[in-house]
């Protein structure tokens, strides 16, 4: 069976089982601050889960694309050493809420693998939980007799808590779990060793294919579980595994998930997969880590230094390293392999189709970008290798300097090092690793109390489309949350007008009251399908009846930006063209910025077209329109849907004039009340996508006021003169000639610096030597060594300064002196240590800076010595 078909083959069998299909989640989570990536096919029904929201369908399945690179077995660093593990990943699942349990979900698990997929049932060995007894929990007797109708005895296996129960987080919904393993040894090595004494114990032969997860407790912040009311069922199988064992394959790579990517390298490279364990390992990890990329990129998460995007670039980054170093590869391929991916997986992903180009432009430019980065990583050890030669040690602290500023990883580091004969102090880049990683789990670290619950939850209704404030709303729960040296509170009431910041608009601010006392709410925020209300008190009572206030004058700026938004969006399309696809987005009282696909800097003529546009569109005071309507209609409507956004069966769709968008926001009551648009900005965020920054009303306003002002300020310099454009144009050109003067007078100077030097050389070893030492601008000081170097032979200039109280270097050799094996750029560095500085450059000239003056003149000397050496 080839990948697509065992895929679908999984989906028809559940369907056939009153399952509904559903698509795969975006693999990047836009509204979840516990997750940055869906890491199990679980994540987008977790909502459900956690009570928050109510099932559409008693039974779901689907196969989702996942993303891990931390926790247990899932070390970025260690993807590509096995056959088995991956970043980016489908889990094949069934769910269950609250309708069928243990003996359905093991049953249906059964006749897939072994009727479906034909599987030797004699190599499938179970696990079931064997109870914690610190827990309260007992030996899970009801997945045991289930397996039991399919399974002998001794292949029926029981495990701890650490494999056999599994917990979405510290607190949260939980339960035993059943897996099913598989025996892939020869029959052999099956005779001398059964099965079921390697169940568990990370054989590469005996593994784990699907995990079938029972939800029935709860945990609570202080450890003891409580039974769900509605018990769940979440199974999770990988798909790239699953390909290995039908396909007959002993790696995952060897699949036709992977065959098409590593035959792409093979041909790109010219090295063959097999051709040695590092050829190997570096085609594996191309091939698993373009899929990473390229599926985040489709999802709208560009690579990038802070958070979501800071992984994809590391991701992104360990692939290039593994290229250039094993393959060869000197310029961008990565993106040259985005075809073969869409290939093989556009059918079933049809992002990737739709977004190719955009896809392999991203990638392009971050290849080139990193490449530039290696170079540069390669000359700074370098440099670092020189000034350690005595210890031929490379210090832990400068191995980490070289990964965590200019990503330069530590593999490489070492293996440079080695082919130099240095060794890289690699607990002493394990420390500060750690520390960093310390660091960043101190300043994310929170503790959340339990829910206080003071009604039944049945939903958060928002009222705040239509209204800004809601009287005698109930407080259904509080918790505590403390946050380093802070402490939060977080409120949920049955009714809010707060606005949770969601979509790229903020939260709401405002407050709320009971009983004569308010309190300020400092953001709102949108956690598992829960509003969420922030505040630094909780009510004294809270059982009383609230009246909650949005901040009237905040919301209304937001909402006038948000529907700004919606027109330079609509603008930006009919300015350069229906290409355009919003690709990010944030709004706030302040300002509002919106990033969008278009492949070339929009022109200052285009901005202008556009912002009048906009501001046309405003003064036409077009009235809202919310239309709630099935994605088909909202389609007819002329609503574009967002790759990376998840729909549900009814979508919004907001509409003004002729813009119409899918949205969950607040919006102004009509174009009117934007008042005024102002673009102040336009740039590059990554290859192919454009971020414009722009103001509204009042702001924009201010921003005009104050350009004015400049403006009157500027023409009072020039006596108000009414053509200030022509008077700068001529002060420019006068400035430009007085330079030039300036320049000649300059090189006139250095010219006659240069002869008196010259003829001062004195003959030191065969080497004529200049001497010096006077304080000019080190640009004067390189010409002079030009000039020499040009009209002299046998001659070095050895030059030390002081220019702006910082200490300089310049080493010449004439070209003879070069070619008799000379190296001003290696020379330098080591005169450069006297002024605590550093440098380099050509054979023949080099430059150095520092920060010592008082080292200036050891510094000459060991010039003048080593170019007499």
């Amino acid at each position: 069976m080839t990948a697509q078909e065992i895929r679908q083959k999984f989906l028809d069998f559940f369907a056939s089982k009153g399952h509904t299909l559903v698509p795969s989640a975006p693999m990047v989570i836009k509204n979840d601050p516990t997750l940055m990536f869906t890491n199990a096919g679980m994540n987008q029904f977790k909502d459900i889960f956690l009570g928050n929201s109510a099932p559409k369908f008693p039974r779901a399945a689907d196969s989702q694309k996942c993303l891990r690179v931390s926790g247990k077995h899932n070390d970025l660093e260690a993807v590509g050493h096995d056959g088995r593990h991956h970043t980016m990943f489908e889990m094949l699942g069934n769910w269950s809420f609250g309708d069928y349990f243990k003996t359905e979900a093991i049953d249906w698990a059964w006749e897939l693998l072994t009727e479906v997929y034909k599987i030797d049932p004699s190599i499938l060995y179970a696990t079931v939980f064997e109870g914690a007894p610190e827990d309260g929990t007992e030996l899970d007797t009801e997945a045991r007799a289930a397996w039991l109708k399919h399974l002998p005895a001794d292949h029926v296996l029981t495990g701890n808590k650490h494999d056999n129960f599994w917990e979405m987080g510290d607190t949260g919904p939980c339960g035993p779990c059943s897996e099913i393993h598989i025996d892939l040894r020869s029959k052999e090595e099956q005779a001398l060793k059964p099965g079921r004494e390697m169940v568990n114990t990370d054989n590469d032969e005996v593994i784990e294919i699907w995990n079938l997860v029972f939800m029935q407790f709860n945990r609570k912040a202080d450890g003891h579980l409580e039974p769900l009311p509605a018990k769940n069922i979440d199974t999770g199988m990988g798909f790239e595994r699953l390909c290995m064992i039908l396909q007959g394959k002993s790696s995952n790579y060897e699949t036709d998930v992977f065959s098409g990517l590593i035959g792409c390298l093979e041909e790109l490279s010219g090295h063959k997969y097999k051709e040695n364990d590092k050829v190997e390992v570096a085609m594996r990890v191309c091939a698993d880590h373009i899929r990473a990329i390229a599926f985040s990129i489709a999802d709208g998460q560009l690579p990038s230094n802070v958070k979501a995007g800071y992984v994809i670039r590391r991701i992104l980054r360990r692939a290039v390293r593994y290229g250039y170093t094993f393959l060869g590869f000197t310029e961008p391929f990565l993106c040259r392999l985005v075809e073969q991916l869409v290939a093989d997986m556009g059918s079933a992903y049809p992002e990737l189709k739709a977004q190719q180009k955009l896809i392999e432009n991203v990638i392009r430019e971050e290849e080139n970008a990193f490449l530039r980065t290696l170079d540069k990583g390669i000359r700074m050890l370098e440099d670092n290798m020189a000034k350690n030669a005595a210890a031929k040690v490379v210090s832990g602290v400068d191995a980490f300097v070289l990964y965590d500023t200019y990503g330069f990883p530590v593999d490489l580091t070492e293996l440079i090092a080695t082919e130099k004969g240095y060794t890289v102090d690699l607990d002493g880049f394990k420390a500060e690793l750690q520390k960093q990683k310390d660091r960043a789990r101190s300043a994310t670290a929170n503790e959340f109390g339990d829910w206080q619950e003071f009604a039944a939850d049945s939903g958060v209704a928002f009222m705040g489309y239509d209204t800004l404030r809601v009287e005698d709303a109930t407080l259904v729960k509080q918790r505590v949350v403390k946050q380093k040296n802070k402490t939060l509170y977080q409120l949920v009431f049955d009714r809010t007008p707060f606005y949770a910041e969601m979509g790229g608009q903020v939260g709401d601010t405002g407050w709320i009251e009971s009983e004569g006392e308010k309190i300020a709410i400092i953001n709102t925020v949108k956690e598992n399908d829960l509003t969420i209300h922030i505040a630094e008190k909780l009510p004294e009572d809270g059982t009383a009846a609230f009246t909650l206030q949005v901040d009237e004058a905040r919301r209304r700026r937001i909402q006038a930006n948000h529907t700004a938004t919606h027109l330079l969006d609509h603008a930006l399309r009919e300015v350069l063209g229906t290409h355009v696809e919003q690709k990010g987005s944030y709004v706030c009282a302040d300002y509002l910025r919106f990033d969008f696909s278009h492949f070339q800097k929009v022109t200052d003529e285009e901005l202008a077209k556009v912002e009048r546009l906009v501001n046309a569109a405003i003064r036409e005071n077009e009235k809202r329109v919310v239309v709630e309507t099935d994605m088909a209609h909202a389609k007819e409507m002329g609503a574009i849907a967002l790759f990376g956004e998840k729909y549900g069966d009814k979508v919004r769709v907001v509409k003004f004039g002729p813009a119409v968008e899918l949205c969950g926001g607040t919006h102004a009551e009509a174009t009117g009340n934007i008042g005024l648009l102002k673009i102040v900005s336009e740039s590059a965020i990554a290859a192919g996508v454009r971020r414009i920054e722009a103001i509204t009303g009042e702001a924009a306003e201010e921003y005009i006021h104050n350009e004015e002002d400049l403006l009157r300020t500027a023409r009072g310099f020039f006596n108000n003169v009414p053509d200030l454009a022509g008077a700068i144009k001529k002060l420019v050109e006068e400035n430009a000639e007085a330079r030039k003067q300036l320049e000649a007078a300059a090189a006139e100077k250095a010219s006659q610096l240069a002869a008196k030097l010259s003829a001062e050389a004195k003959e030191i070893n065969g080497v004529k030597v200049v001497r010096f030492d006077m304080s000019v601008d080190p640009a004067m000081a390189r010409n002079i060594a030009l000039l020499l170097q040009k009209n002299s032979t046998g001659l070095a200039l050895c030059a030390a300064f002081a220019y702006d109280a910082k200490p300089n270097l310049v080493l010449m050799y004439s070209q003879d002196l070069v070619a008799a094996g000379k190296n001003a750029g290696k020379d330098i560095r080591e005169a450069a240590a006297l002024i605590q500085g550093g440098g380099g450059g050509q054979p023949g000239l080099a430059t150095a800076g520092g920060r010592n003056v008082d080292g200036l003149a050891s510094a000459l000397d060991k010039l003048v010595e080593l170019a007499t050496a």
